[in-house]
């Protein structure tokens, strides 16, 4: 079902120069895309977590007016209720914010909140993303929205399509889409937000990144895939608080691209590296929930944290170097995308949650209020790549070949902690202060001293 678009808002995110300056940018997008008078752009979310309801309200609050020239919907599964804490956490944001309870009030959607508060009623995800709450992100209102909860019609004529999925579930609801697109003459233009990886280890140890995944379900050309990221928090960037992200892929679409997400407030960068950036972008996730565990357990301690930080940067210093040919140039992005979300982020909460006893292994990696934890999988995956004996290399300290996760202790005590669950939260600090653990500089030594670099793990 299509959800009420009144009111939409198109005052939040204007680009300096008004209308103008945003019809500039919209007609540019159209004419790449070969568009008619009355044929609007039509942008399609898929998938409503924290950022890809962000990313699809940036793009209604721009360009929600435009609506001639362009469409904006997002999609999400229907049926998925709201508790009653939840209903009642939410009617607290809605009387907390005047400018919120009035446009309820006056879309005559305000005493359904208050049914929910009382328990008369239960919401559902999908009825409230109209409204403009995302489940995962209660305390951030966002522009009503025009929701969709069949795939179908989401997605059959969609130009742009956002993956906002987990990328633990973008190769599913890809596929799922790939049967309504046997008809389309055009191939539509995908960018996934999505931050996780997948490992293949036959024919031989690779990488699969959610870019990928959608390039084999759908066989939509990689040059019409591309990839955005950055060190963002989802509800920080709606609340106009400055970022910025870089938009990877083929440079037809990259570039203008690009010029059409920029905002303000939002500045975006592209890059030809598609798939290492989307890797790196994984990577981190992995090392953020070590760090939250980290934090819990030292009470915050400033020095433990840091020695931490020494150790978990070496690694992905070295697993970069692993993955790609000029691994230098990853290093501002990724450390910029490493501290946010160390700071702030849901798998740095997730560890730190873990450690502290308010959540259990046995919930799952889906996490009620925050989402997919995507660090979990991406453990696993970066942990059976760099297992592989192919991928042997010296350790000079042991003069031996060993396999490279041998040199990843941080990475080989998530995967006993998380995995295998071999050890508690208690094991990352046990690895910090295990007498044998190298100097951080020696790994990023051996990286950077011997030939490491191993292309087929990114499918090169």
């Amino acid at each position: 079902m299509v959800g009420d678009v009144a009111e939409l808002s198109s005052n939040g995110y204007v680009n300096g120069g008004g209308n103008g300056a945003l019809e500039e940018k919209v007609d540019e997008l159209r004419r790449l895309f070969g568009k008619v008078d009355g044929d609007p752009l039509r942008i399609v979310g898929v998938g409503a977590g924290a950022w890809g309801s962000v990313f699809a309200a940036m793009l209604q609050d721009a360009y929600g007016n435009l609506r001639e020239k362009v469409q904006i919907r997002i999609w999400r599964r229907a049926g998925k209720s709201v508790d009653r804490v939840t209903a009642e956490h939410l009617f607290e944001v809605i009387n907390s914010r005047e400018d919120v309870l009035r446009r309820l009030i006056r879309r005559c959607a305000y005493l359904k909140y208050v049914e929910a508060r009382l328990g008369d009623r239960t919401l559902h995800a999908d009825e409230i993303l109209k409204d403009g709450f995302c489940l995962n992100m209660i305390d951030t209102p966002l522009c009503p929205m025009k929701v969709v909860t069949n795939l179908q019609e989401a997605v059959w004529d969609a130009d742009i399509v956002i993956n906002g999925l987990p990328s633990t579930e973008t190769r599913e609801v890809f596929q799922e889409i790939s049967r309504y697109w046997k008809e389309r003459i055009t191939v539509p233009v995908i960018i996934s937000l999505a931050k996780g990886i997948e490992a293949e280890l036959q024919p031989e140890p690779r990488i699969i990144t959610p870019t990928q995944m959608i390039n084999q379900a759908t066989n939509v050309p990689m040059e019409n895939i591309l990839y955005l990221g950055g060190p963002n928090i989802a509800s920080e960037i709606y609340n106009k608080e400055y970022a910025n992200a870089r938009i990877c892929g083929a440079e037809k679409w990259r570039k203008p691209l690009a010029r059409f997400l920029r905002q303000p407030h939002f500045i975006v960068w592209d890059n030809g590296d598609l798939v290492t950036h989307e890797v790196m972008g994984g990577l981190k996730n992995v090392y953020a929930i070590g760090a939250g565990m980290v934090a819990a357990l030292t009470n915050e301690s400033a020095t433990s944290k840091s020695v931490y930080f020494a150790h978990c940067t070496s690694e992905m210093i070295f697993i970069t170097h692993l993955l790609a040919e000029e691994p230098e140039k990853l290093a501002g992005p990724l450390l910029a995308d490493t501290y946010v979300t160390l700071l702030k982020g849901r798998n740095a909460w997730y560890g730190q949650k873990l450690a502290m006893g308010e959540l259990s292994l046995d919930m799952g990696d889906s996490i009620k209020g925050k989402g997919m934890i995507q660090g979990v999988s991406a453990v696993k995956a970066f942990y059976e790549l760099l297992s592989q004996p192919g991928l042997n290399l010296l350790n000079p300290t042991e003069n031996k070949h060993v396999a490279p996760v041998e040199l990843c202790p941080i990475l080989k005590t998530l995967h006993k902690i998380l995995i295998s669950r071999e050890q508690s939260c208690q094991g990352i600090l046990q690895a910090l202060r295990d007498e044998t653990m190298n100097d951080p500089r020696e790994r990023i030594e051996i990286a950077q001293s011997h030939a490491c670099y191993r292309p087929a793990l990114l499918g090169k």
